[in-house]
């Protein structure tokens, strides 16, 4: 599989690039100096989605059908009057953390997932979105959901089953995984095997810390998930996490993490120092890819900077698609491979902080 555009969501703008005679030059800039927490393309018709972080002004949600030439600004998802993070504390959306069709029979249906830990829906294509309330009013919510990387809970995993569009997984930061068959009129808690060794009971039921959580195209039974704690992958749909990740190499913290298309059994990370530094390792960029499901790790530096790099990648900012990956940086490098990551090209070396990557037609 062979795509063209590059959605980057940045600290100063949306930035897409495109792909001509094997070189990659910027299409489109958008919302120039605004932060864009997530940009986004709709496979399904090739909608463009931006969503912003104004931080005094609040949340906003723009949608593009020519390619970012022009924006519309819809209604931003709100929680209703009256709704309460925790007791005495208003809920009121911060923050667009993930986005995700609802599949190709439900093609109005479109799930937003925000800061402080609400999961909205629209099915009128976006023109308007509702708060899930089931998963809202969940009992685990106002005692056990707390702040992860943000004050207070966020979703920002969403991944749709292609086979059974009502059955969809999320991850939360932090609470852990949850899932429901029925579009979100119920949920059940899937994080049975996951550590929180940040907690008290590292074996506890809920508050897990899942960076990322995304399930293979080829089998959507197998999900992967980048954890504070480790690297988690399931077989069995979330029913069970067995850990995947290197006692003593690199390949163990970080954010992010994407599967191969056609390779159930291959995935991608880009690791970190620990949670206390937050750093390259050792000053050295490296991606890690297993073949064998996570029992062996290899890594691959060939085009990465491997000194006083202080580069980590964000949780949305990994994207494979064929033989191709990119990621882009917290320090604005963008990086492209085209060979399943053994090797990298730079893109870029001057660009904002880069918050979310996608791979686009």
């Amino acid at each position: 599989m062979t795509r063209s555009t590059i959605l980057l969501g940045t600290r100063k703008g949306l930035i897409a690039y495109h792909r001509n005679n094997g070189r990659w030059q910027v299409e489109n800039l958008s919302f120039e100096g605004q932060p864009v927490s997530i940009a986004y393309a709709d496979p399904r018709n090739g909608t463009w989605w931006a969503c912003l972080d104004h931080g005094h002004w609040g949340v906003k949600l723009h949608r593009s059908s020519d390619r970012g030439n022009q924006w519309t600004e819809l209604p931003s998802p709100a929680y209703p009057e009256g709704e309460e993070v925790k007791d005495g504390v208003p809920a009121a959306t911060r923050y667009i953390w993930s986005m995700a069709h609802g599949g190709t029979k439900q093609r109005a249906r479109l799930w937003l997932g925000t800061d402080p830990g609400g999961l909205f829906m629209s099915t009128d294509g976006g023109d308007s979105f509702r708060l899930v309330e089931s998963l809202w009013r969940h009992p685990s919510r106002k005692t056990n959901w707390m702040g992860g990387g943000r004050d207070q809970p966020g979703i920002h995993s969403i991944v749709v089953d292609p086979r059974d569009e009502d059955h969809v997984h999320i991850g939360i930061s932090c609470a852990g995984v949850f899932e429901t068959v029925d579009a979100g009129l119920s949920w059940q808690v899937r994080n049975n095997g996951l550590k929180a060794e940040f907690l008290p009971d590292p074996d506890t039921n809920i508050g897990h810390d899942p960076h990322i959580l995304v399930a293979a195209p080829t089998n959507p039974d197998i999900l992967w998930q980048q954890n504070h704690c480790g690297i988690f992958r399931s077989v069995d749909g979330a029913q069970t996490w067995q850990d995947v990740s290197q006692p003593e190499g690199p390949a163990r913290f970080g954010f992010a993490i994407a599967v191969a298309d056609d390779d159930p059994d291959q995935a991608w990370v880009a690791p970190a120092d620990s949670d206390m530094v937050r750093t390259a390792i050792k000053g050295a960029l490296c991606i890690c890819r297993t073949d064998d499901g996570g029992k062996s790790w290899k890594e691959y530096r060939k085009g990465l900077p491997q000194q006083n790099c202080f580069d980590i990648v964000y949780r949305h900012a990994l994207a494979a698609a064929g033989d191709t990956l990119v990621f882009g940086t917290t320090t604005g490098n963008l990086f492209f491979s085209p060979d399943r990551g053994e090797s990298w090209q730079t893109i870029n070396n001057y660009l904002p902080m880069i918050y979310s990557v996608q791979f686009a037609d």
